[in-house]
């Protein structure tokens, strides 16, 4: 038997997480890793105008956003139908829709919201969601909220239902500021914040003469 070389490629995904017991509700996994993924940062500053005395100051972490292309096909399923009954009978409409229940309540939830204003309660709490962690390798978890979800069908069966298609999703980083310091999601991020410290300790160091100059004035 001959041993493949190729390294075991980890699955990049979401996974929700009860903000209250958390316990993981679902595993998203992406079919196929994105090649490319979109981050940005945007700095806490003091805002505008600064006193000199606060100009150096950071109210909080930065606001981090990510955003990445994912792929969902069904050639490998439909390819032995008789192994894969739900994707002959629905395409990757299941997938979507999981990827759908991100950014919409349960309608159980909409149900009970109902019956609540129904019966006259003054006050209704907005519905809570499931904490959502992104994750992108071991050393990359991290609470977010999904700002903006959209979805290209680019091929279907003869009932029309997508074999393919391409997901876009825009993710904003949740943190201690959002969170707090107690809630499980505001741990996880901190976990996150610190781990990228310890990356930040790895890099090389160089003395002014890198930059060519002798030193600070």
């Amino acid at each position: 038997m001959t041993l493949s070389s190729s390294p075991r490629v980890v699955k990049a995904g979401l996974v929700l997480v009860d903000p209250k017991s958390a316990q993981v509700r679902r595993v998203i996994a992406l079919q196929y890793n994105p090649e490319k993924l979109t981050r940005s940062l945007q700095m806490q500053g003091m805002g505008e105008p600064v006193d000199r005395a606060e100009a150096l100051r950071l109210r909080g972490p930065a606001v981090e956003t990510f955003r990445i292309e994912a792929e969902i096909d069904a050639a490998d399923q439909l390819e032995f139908p008789d192994r894969h009954a739900t994707t002959v009978e629905a395409g990757i409409a299941p997938q979507l829709a999981v990827l759908e229940g991100l950014v919409n309540p349960a309608a159980g939830d909409l149900l009970a919201s109902r019956a609540l204003a129904a019966a006259g309660t003054l006050e209704i709490a907005p519905m809570e969601s499931a904490l959502v962690l992104f994750v992108w390798g071991a050393k990359r978890i991290v609470p977010v909220r999904v700002t903006d979800f959209s979805i290209v069908e680019e091929a279907f069966d003869p009932l029309l239902n997508p074999i393919n298609a391409t997901v876009t999703l825009g993710l904003r980083s949740l943190s201690v500021d959002d969170l707090g310091f107690d809630h499980k999601g505001g741990g996880l991020f901190m976990a996150y914040l610190q781990s990228r410290e310890r990356l930040a300790g790895k890099a090389a160091t160089f003395g002014f003469d890198a930059l060519g100059i002798g030193g600070l004035p």
